[in-house]
């Protein structure tokens, strides 16, 4: 109450002065909130927190008044944590897929704008160091559409995973000179220091790459692969890391980077990995790009016609030379124009590294506050274009791939199968349990399989605690019910009773010991803010699952269900995923299923009759004894066709998928969160687990090899 008094009464800078945690709760409310608008607006929200910092700074309404050596430090470990978690999260396997290609490509994009970038840093008059530096800025790239070309289903075309490959080249290029520059600059080297310096590196990048990883490895065998280990490792690695390149006076922040390649394969991609991103995520490397935005003097740039061209050229020779690698890339490796664009637009993003160099280049003088306010700018702009531009380049390549995609095998459950097709239903409300059990049922009748009702028991520090026995005597008396409907509805089943720590992980743990092939789960409301923050059950489940997760609201019992719609986005395989799994629900019930795209209200008649055509002839591949009635809707809003039509069905099922993004987790977009809050019928949202590439047999429509369901965004 005294605090409102003194807000109430007090100047804004007197407010500061004797309420100093102000600064901090207005960084923390841009965090929260700032990514969330522009994510709805569908631009990343690392735009967002770049611009907030303008418009709190001293460029706009200077609401952020903070102690300098406090905020350096935030901003420093922000910048640390970016580099480390670009080092955790890079997809080696995806590099070695297509390694030739990938630095072929990678060579193009790095080499061709360090070039140009040096030629434009000497035209305006910087020394060699700052100018090669100008060119670092822009031979690297971010993976800013990666979501889209997951949504869509193209990671796995060769030239789209080229381009993720390469990206990992171009960061490690970059960040090499980076430190060379830096080195000689501070240290103010000779041509025999350069070398013995260049020769130091090369040592220390071997040792540390190698040497940690064959480290680590050793020590999670001897004392086990705990997290309480992983994370003991990872924080030893990235000291050591830092330690070793002050010893060879290289920049320790750079050092972040290479610790997160070398612990990269230890980790692996488990619970200690998740909250080391997450933690940075949602906290320190928002703080960065918030300082950025602080830092930029947006006065002094609008008032310099020169800082103006510089800006505008460097953005005009980071697009030429990325097209450039592009066309090289297309001429050599034989790809088509679509293909080009696709990887021209991936490439164009300029934000992890490129913020990075800009951040140690300025710190170390090697770059004044114009090459600082125009490379801002930059990364606004390509930020902003570069997923627009993939978004449509890469629609036109699912035409193109459509050919290929149609020959998938798509094989139904036969009685040869050695392993029964089994479905995890877990169990924890009795109001809807009987309805999830029918709709197992029903799945399990018709892929001649079993369900497993699953009741997890919360562990406790002591085996013998009251409230674990009063939790197993829940769990039991949820697992006796279910074993009586199973019997009524005459379908084989395993009542399985699980202790764990979580539900999430005792759900999904479960599932790979069974070898599930489905899962079927209740609906879960997103209430409190711990859920808001660390997700609930269900975004545990899809984060860790292997296999596809229908998460069901039934709002009437599943034998009922006789119209079943499947709104789909594109006309991928991915589609099939829903289609299928819509189809088997149907012909158990004997029900109708209609497979509905809306496209664009402008389309012709003449588009809209090939688009029918195209998409009947991908589904007609399922080979279904009743095959979906497929319908084509022009209308100028998506979410808005899907409601009026499913206004005549019983059940629609929305396919969605896990979505990494800089802050990483779960991410629906909006028409599917729309869809989802407005529908009054029964809904199942399929989920599948991301990215996934080796080739088996389908079973049953549910693959956990196949690729990541689209959703509507």
């Amino acid at each position: 109450m005294v605090l409102l008094e003194r807000i109430a009464v007090l100047p804004y800078s007197e407010l500061i002065e004797k309420e100093p945690i102000i600064p901090f709760v207005i960084l923390l409310v841009v965090i929260l909130v700032v990514p969330i608008i522009f994510e709805r607006l569908r631009l990343p929200g690392l735009i967002g927190l770049i611009l907030s910092g303008i418009l709190i700074g001293s460029s706009g309404w200077d609401l952020f008044e903070i102690d300098s050596s406090i905020w350096d430090l935030l901003s420093t470990i922000g910048l640390a944590y970016l580099l480390f978690v670009a080092g955790l999260e890079v997809d080696l396997e995806q590099l070695s897929r297509k390694r030739n290609r990938a630095l072929g490509f990678g060579s193009f994009a790095f080499s061709i704008p360090l070039v140009l970038g040096t030629l434009l840093g000497k035209i305006f008059g910087f020394d060699w160091l700052s100018s090669v530096l100008i060119g670092c800025l822009i031979s690297s790239y971010t993976l800013l559409a990666y979501p889209i070309i997951n949504r869509l289903g193209l990671v796995n075309n060769e030239a789209v995973s080229v381009t993720i490959g390469a990206s990992i080249f171009t960061d490690i290029a970059t960040l090499l000179i980076l430190a060379i520059c830096v080195s000689i600059h501070l240290q103010q080297l000779n041509i025999w220091q350069t070398i013995a310096l260049l020769g130091w590196l090369a040592v220390y990048s071997v040792v540390v790459l190698v040497g940690l990883n064959r480290i680590g490895k050793e020590f999670l065998r001897r004392t086990g692969e705990d997290e309480a280990n992983q994370f003991l490792f990872v924080i030893a690695a990235v000291f050591l890391a830092a330690g070793m390149a002050e010893l060879i006076g290289i920049e320790a922040i750079i050092a972040a980077f290479f610790a997160g390649l070398a612990v990269n394969e230890v980790i692996g991609d488990g619970i200690v990995k998740q909250k080391i991103v997450f933690v940075g995520s949602v906290l320190f490397i928002p703080i960065f790009f918030v300082d950025l935005g602080l830092k930029l003097d947006l006065p002094a740039f609008l008032q310099d016609i020169n800082l103006i061209w510089l800006t505008l050229l460097l953005l005009l020779i980071l697009t030429a030379s990325k097209l450039i690698a592009a066309l090289f890339a297309k001429l050599i490796y034989r790809y088509n124009w679509r293909e080009a664009i696709a990887m021209w637009s991936i490439s164009l993003p300029q934000v992890g590294v490129t913020s990075c160099v800009t951040f140690i280049g300025y710190q170390a003088e090697l770059f004044n506050v114009d090459i600082f306010n125009s490379v801002i700018v930059l990364i606004l702009v390509t930020s902003g274009i570069g997923p627009i531009i993939t978004s449509r380049a890469a629609r036109g390549l699912n035409s193109s791939l459509l050919k290929q995609q149609q020959t998938a095998t798509y094989v139904a459950v036969s009685d040869k199968r050695d392993n029964p097709f089994s479905i995890i239903v877990p169990i924890y409300n009795p109001q809807t349990q009987q309805h999830l059990m029918e709709m197992a049922a029903l799945l399990a009748h018709q892929a001649r399989g079993r369900i497993m009702p699953l009741a997890i028991a919360t562990a406790t520090a002591s085996m013998d605690a009251p409230q674990l026995e009063k939790s197993l005597q829940r769990s039991e008396r949820l697992l006796s019910k279910a074993t009586v409907l199973s019997r009524i509805l005459d379908v084989e089943a395993e009542p399985l009773l699980r202790i764990d720590d979580a539900f999430a992980q005792g759900i999904s743990r479960t599932a790979r010991e069974k070898k599930a092939d489905l899962i079927v789960m209740g609906w879960g409301k997103r209430t409190g803010l711990k859920a808001r923050l660390f997700g609930n059950v269900i975004d545990g489940v899809l984060w860790a699952s292997h296999c596809p997760v229908a998460v069901t609201r039934l709002v009437e019992s599943p034998s009922k269900i006789q119209r079943i719609l499947v709104p789909v986005e594109n006309l991928t395989a991915p589609i099939l995923q829903p289609v299928q799994f819509a189809a088997m629900l149907g012909e158990s019930n004997q029900a109708q299923v209609t497979v509905l795209n809306v496209c664009d209200r402008r389309t012709s008649s003449s588009k809209i009759s090939h688009r029918r055509s195209q998409l009947s002839l991908l589904v007609s591949k399922l080979g279904l004894s009743n095959p979906p009635e497929v319908q084509i809707i022009a209308h100028e809003n998506v979410a808005q066709a899907i409601l009026q039509a499913a206004r005549l069905y019983d059940l629609v099922v929305l396919p969605f998928t896990r979505n990494r993004t800089i802050p990483g987790g779960l991410a629906i977009s909006d028409v599917t969160t729309q869809l989802a809050s407005q529908l009054t019928c029964s809904i199942i949202m399929l989920g599948e687990p991301p990215q996934r590439t080796n080739s088996a047999t389908v079973k049953a429509g549910f693959s956990s090899t196949q690729q990541p369901v689209t959703s509507f965004q």
